[in-house]
């Protein structure tokens, strides 16, 4: 099997694959016919610097062409490549370096000064650089199924971040969540805003829609809500996938109306509240299509194309998909996910001095616990309810987080919210809100007074947060969740 040539050779060489919209303002538009080729060059180009199947290729490279054709590039010949979000700064890029021990780094020219900072020990492609396009092309390896193909890092939520190292069978299993919830068609445009090197981004900005046929848009640029929206309706999206951190900025400080090109919203990472559903289905005639996975295992379930939505439901598993709820948590039968990972970087997974890689593949250990805190209805949808070490218990009561946080942000003064615990002698624990107020509100004790009076009206009134701190912005990962535990730490 082989990405490369089984699918990104096999769609019609003349339809488009990539529509890039540069910093800049430049656009362009791939062929797959064209991106194929270039792709192949590249690969020629690393196999020329010594680069060969099993070898660790990093990319530190934005959403455009470069990043795609470096990506596809190694899956032709078999290395195994490591996408990672130009947000990391020198400390995050050494700990990569020491875990990964990448043979070649290929990086955007603009990250130069943070890359020389971390002093990588392996040879570096800057890119733009044509004459790594130029080359001949290198011939497709023929890879197994459980050969490795790629690395991806845990956000790190809680303890440091892990390396997740997912095998070839990756790549095309994510035909399963491609087809039952992303639902694009061929020739339609897909758009997912993921930034390249973290888990949705390697498999919906370009390897899903291509997996149906459908192109794909590539922004390089920091989120703007004004300007994504002009975006949307100026290509003519079809399909969108946004962090829901987006989605509700978007709904509290512009207007979406259309493009009328638009058929599909989708979102994963966290569960959206009933309020910026309702604004997104008022702007656009559509229901965001919630869904859930983890970077260990892909994607499990979502709300099916052809269905209407559940607000606050991140849909059912998806076919094949063997999940069970046990004490409230969800788990999963690893032997029904396509994009089961091999396993963690220094765990099951090792890698020799010389290169040579060996797992004890984790598809076969037996159940997966998620850590997450699910409640299922009687016709399979799931609800999220928290992580297991988010939970808040308070006088014997347990308390999800993200209830409060939805009562919090229905308040017109509310941008956003987290809800963690906080120690208290008589409870053990109390509810704790952090609060990011909206433009022309300003904290105040009564304000925090009105906030708690709201959650009360909103849910059941022991879940009010008893403490609410202002504070100007929330932590967050570089792939936009909160961080629970660094608020706890503040506490």
């Amino acid at each position: 099997m082989n990405f490369a040539t089984d699918v990104l050779e096999a769609l019609p060489p003349a339809d488009l694959a990539l529509i890039e919209r540069a910093r800049d303002g430049r656009r362009r538009e791939w062929s797959f016919g064209e991106t194929a080729d270039r792709s192949a060059r590249l690969a020629g180009a690393l196999a020329a610097r010594g680069i060969g199947r099993g070898d660790v290729v990093m990319t530190l490279i934005g959403n455009r062409p470069e990043w795609v054709l470096t990506m596809v590039a190694c899956m032709r010949i078999g290395a195994v490549v490591l996408p990672v979000t130009e947000q990391l700064r020198a400390k995050d890029l050494r700990l990569r370096f020491a875990v990964a021990r990448p043979s070649l780094i290929v990086a955007d020219e603009r990250n130069r000064s943070e890359l020389e900072r971390a002093a990588p020990r392996c040879a570096v492609a800057l890119v733009p650089d044509e004459s790594l396009l130029a080359g001949e092309p290198a011939p497709a390896a023929e890879l197994a199924a459980s050969d490795p193909c790629l690395i991806t890092f845990t956000s790190g939520t809680s303890g440091g971040p892990k390396a997740v190292l997912h095998a070839q069978r990756y790549l095309c299993g994510q035909r399963l969540q491609a087809q039952h919830w992303l639902g694009a068609r061929p020739g339609q445009l897909v758009w997912c805003t993921a930034a390249s090197g973290w888990s949705k981004s390697a498999r919906n900005v370009f390897i899903a829609p291509w997996l149906l046929g459908a192109a794909a848009l590539l922004h390089d640029a920091r989120f703007e809500p004004e300007e994504r929206v002009a975006l949307l309706r100026q290509e003519g999206v079809n399909v969108l996938c946004m962090a829901p951190t987006e989605y509700r900025v978007i709904a509290k400080r512009t207007a979406v109306r259309g493009p009328a090109e638009l058929r599909g919203l989708l979102a994963a990472g966290e569960a959206l509240n009933p309020e910026v559903l309702e604004a997104w289905r008022e702007m656009t005639g559509l229901e965001i299509r919630d869904g859930y996975g983890q970077t260990e295992t892909g994607q499990l379930t979502g709300a099916p194309p052809a269905e209407a939505a559940r607000p606050g439901s991140m849909g059912r598993a998806l076919p094949g998909v063997r999940l069970g709820v046990q004490r409230g948590e969800l788990t999963v039968d690893p032997a029904s996910v396509p994009t089961f990972f091999l396993g963690y970087l220094g765990e099951q997974v090792r890698r020799a001095q010389d290169g040579a890689w060996s797992a004890a593949d984790r598809r076969a250990g037996g159940i997966w616990r998620t850590g997450d805190l699910v409640r299922e209805d009687d016709e399979g949808w799931l609800y999220f309810q928290g992580r297991n070490d988010d939970v808040i218990v308070s006088a014997g009561y347990r308390i999800g987080p993200f209830e409060v946080e939805s009562a919090l942000v229905s308040h017109p003064a509310v941008l956003e919210a987290a809800a963690v615990s906080a120690y208290d002698a008589d409870r053990g624990a109390v509810v704790r809100a952090v609060v990011v107020l909206r433009e022309g509100h300003a904290p105040s004790d009564e304000l925090k007074r009105l906030l708690q009076e709201h959650v009360k009206l909103q849910t059941a009134p022991y879940k009010y947060p008893r403490i609410i701190d202002f504070v100007a912005e929330l932590p967050k990962t570089a792939s936009g969740k909160v961080r629970r535990a660094e608020l706890r730490a503040r506490a």
